[in-house]
């Protein structure tokens, strides 16, 4: 079994005060006996589009990355940056995830496939990711010491041909790092997870975003840890703050062995081709 750390937090666009957060919660995290630390959507920077292009690094470099990767070795975490803008070659921005080990290095990064393109009965009512961001092309599953990690961010829960071919690709742990509305958050938010893990048998690790960002965006919280079986077994409803939670790969065998949906499955769903 190992050790997984979650952390809620209640980023803003400076990427300075977001990093100082961090520090302090991965260090607490560290002394719990995590080995593994998840965070949310957004961490480093949640702003304007502009706050994303003013900071957004290539994947490998620039200053924020730099002071991620020395906080995981110098802490000896795995740290999984639920994402941050980070800047193509030909310049288009993608909302990424960054997977780093305790050493520092880069094991495994995944560009948002989904992107949020919506209508919300909020302040801040419309919606348009894709005026900041281009959405990704692979599915990503990365294998650590803990587990094989399915990728995914925040839009992407709704999209359960997803996390299919996660399973497919062998995912024992999906990550779903998020920033859900209050509104959406409120109404989908532990339903969806729940069925995630339910439909893949695996766990699932989901970090939020909580609380008010600006004059507009609210978020909902409730960073969870749901079991393959469907059961939630960490949440932090609201404030900022951390998980801690034992995952027991085990449960997966358990689970698939009792009800064994991949053998059962009459077909497989492929993910569209962008």
């Amino acid at each position: 079994m190992a050790k997984i750390g979650v952390v809620q937090m209640n980023s803003g666009a400076d990427p300075e005060q977001n990093l100082k957060h961090l520090e302090r919660k991965l260090k607490g995290l560290q002394l719990q006996g995590a080995k593994l630390v998840v965070t949310p959507e957004n961490c480093l920077v949640f702003g304007t589009r502009e706050d994303y292009h003013r900071h957004a690094e290539p994947l490998g470099q620039g200053p924020i990355q730099e002071t991620v990767a020395a906080l995981a070795k110098r802490l000896g975490l795995w740290v999984l940056i639920g994402s941050m803008p980070v800047r193509q070659s030909e310049g288009a921005i993608t909302t990424t995830a960054i997977l780093f080990d305790d050493q520092g290095e880069i094991r495994g990064h995944y560009d948002k496939l989904h992107m949020f393109d919506v209508e919300v009965a909020d302040s801040h009512h419309s919606y348009r990711e894709s005026a900041t961001f281009r959405p990704g092309q692979d599915v990503k599953v990365i294998a650590t010491p803990f587990g094989n990690i399915g990728m995914s961010i925040c839009y992407d829960v709704r999209f359960p041909q997803l996390y299919s071919a996660l399973r497919e690709q062998g995912a024992d742990i999906i990550v779903v790092p998020a920033a859900f509305t209050k509104v959406t958050g409120r109404a989908h938010w532990e339903l969806l997870l729940r069925a995630r893990a339910i439909e893949t048998q695996c766990w699932v690790v989901a970090p939020a975003q909580w609380g008010e960002h600006n004059e507009s965006r609210e978020t909902w919280g409730h960073s969870m840890v749901v079991d393959p079986w469907g059961q939630v077994v960490a949440c932090q409803p609201e404030g900022t703050g951390v998980l801690l939670t034992e995952i027991d790969l085990s449960l997966n065998q358990t689970v698939r062995t009792n009800m064994p949906l991949a053998e059962h499955a009459r077909f497989s769903v492929q993910p569209r081709d962008n």
